[in-house]
């Protein structure tokens, strides 16, 4: 079973960030709604940093000699474009030695299927690697879970973290059942999927959000 960390669960800076991603007045600065994804990014990429790996190496300072610690390898960084470039700029902000993958993605609206075009598919080699998929809404999981399966032709990766913003209970319960070998990582879990598989309360539409609205 896939294990979720949430990470407002406490009162945290975070908790700011989502409410004012939430905030449909707030959300009317694009620039801003971008920036509060980078850092909720920022924060869980944090988070997860702590279940990674480290080496040890002996660092000379201007001082003396002493020993820190220092990541073994950089992890690579997954998203689903459009809605998903800020949040994954965060996790870039951090891990800024990462190789990065994207995909394209979309839902036909007003419904929960969800089609993934392999054909803009673009990572490196995930074999034996750490990866992090991230993306901003998990709502019913389907398109994270495809977009997972499409990537496993690049190999496969030894430890996989997903993160999103906002979950779905539904969402969450589909990727555990299909990805168990994953660690989950959300800002919030919200309370339910409406008849169009969108996100109660959630935010609205990510993508459109950032960028503007389109055809």
């Amino acid at each position: 079973m896939a294990k979720v960390h949430v990470v407002c669960a406490e009162p945290s800076i975070a908790n700011h960030f989502l409410a004012e991603l939430r905030d449909k007045e707030v959300q009317k600065d694009s620039l801003r709604f971008r920036r509060n994804l980078q850092r909720l990014g920022e924060i869980i990429a944090y988070r997860i940093s702590a279940h990674l790996s480290y080496t040890d190496k002996v660092i000379q300072t201007p001082m003396a000699e002493t020993t820190g610690k220092l990541l073994h390898d950089f992890p690579v960084l997954a998203t689903v474009l459009r809605a998903g470039l800020p949040f994954h700029q965060g996790f870039l902000n951090y891990f800024d030695q990462s190789p990065s993958a994207f995909v394209a993605a979309y839902r036909i609206e007003g419904t929960a299927q969800v089609q993934v075009q392999v054909d803009y598919l673009s990572a490196p080699s995930l074999d034996e690697r750490v990866l992090i998929l991230v993306d901003p809404m998990l709502a019913s999981g389907k398109s994270l879970v495809q977009t997972y399966r499409a990537m496993l032709r690049f190999g496969t990766p030894r430890q996989v973290h997903i993160a999103a913003v906002i979950a779905s209970p539904e969402g969450l319960a589909y990727l555990a059942r299909e990805i168990p070998e994953a660690t989950l990582w959300v800002a919030a879990i919200d309370e339910r999927l409406n008849e169009q598989a969108y996100i109660i309360p959630g935010l609205g539409d990510a993508g459109d959000l950032s960028f503007g609205s389109k055809l």
